[in-house]
């Protein structure tokens, strides 16, 4: 007995490897950091004003805060890809979910980056570049070992559909 279909951003007999929750953390640090720098002022007109009405930028900076913290990590479990024999599925997004299907004959390279705060929390980003320009396929949030080795099987897939074997 065969499962039933579960839509197009599941498609059946696929495997989806989850990003790193590390990926989670580095993004809560610099949304908090945007935070602070936002609510730092606005606590300070609070304090300078005394009315009540001046307090109201401070709530609505800390009830942003909060709605981020939730969704953040939330958005991180949300990503996934999925090496399959043909291609390359990658899938993000809670509310606007996507699905991206990246034929490995496609690919022109793989770029892996890492920018200091992703280095800090232990994160690297693969980037595939195809032929189509409006092809934007990226992962974030993973290991740099997994990264290094994901890049080095997505380009051998790519040499070898391009060379047709």
């Amino acid at each position: 007995m065969s499962l039933p279909h579960r839509g197009p951003f599941d498609p059946d007999d696929v495997v989806w490897n989850p990003v790193s929750a590390r990926l989670a953390s580095a993004r809560l640090v610099v949304a908090w950091l945007v935070v602070v720098v936002v609510l730092v002022p606005s606590v300070v007109l609070g304090l300078a004003v005394g009315a009540v009405w001046s307090w109201g930028p401070t709530i609505v900076v800390v009830l942003v805060a909060v709605w981020i913290t939730l969704l953040i990590p939330r958005q991180v479990r949300a990503i996934g890809y999925a090496e399959r024999a043909d291609d390359l599925l990658v899938r993000r997004g809670i509310m606007l979910r996507r699905l991206v299907v990246v034929p490995y004959g496609r690919m022109q390279f793989v770029d892996v980056q890492a920018g200091p705060v992703a280095r800090r929390f232990g994160v690297a980003s693969v980037q595939l570049h195809t032929a189509s320009v409006g092809t934007e396929a990226s992962i974030p949030g993973l290991p740099p070992h997994e990264a290094d080795r994901l890049r080095d099987q997505l380009a051998s897939r790519g040499e070898a559909r391009l060379a047709g074997l």
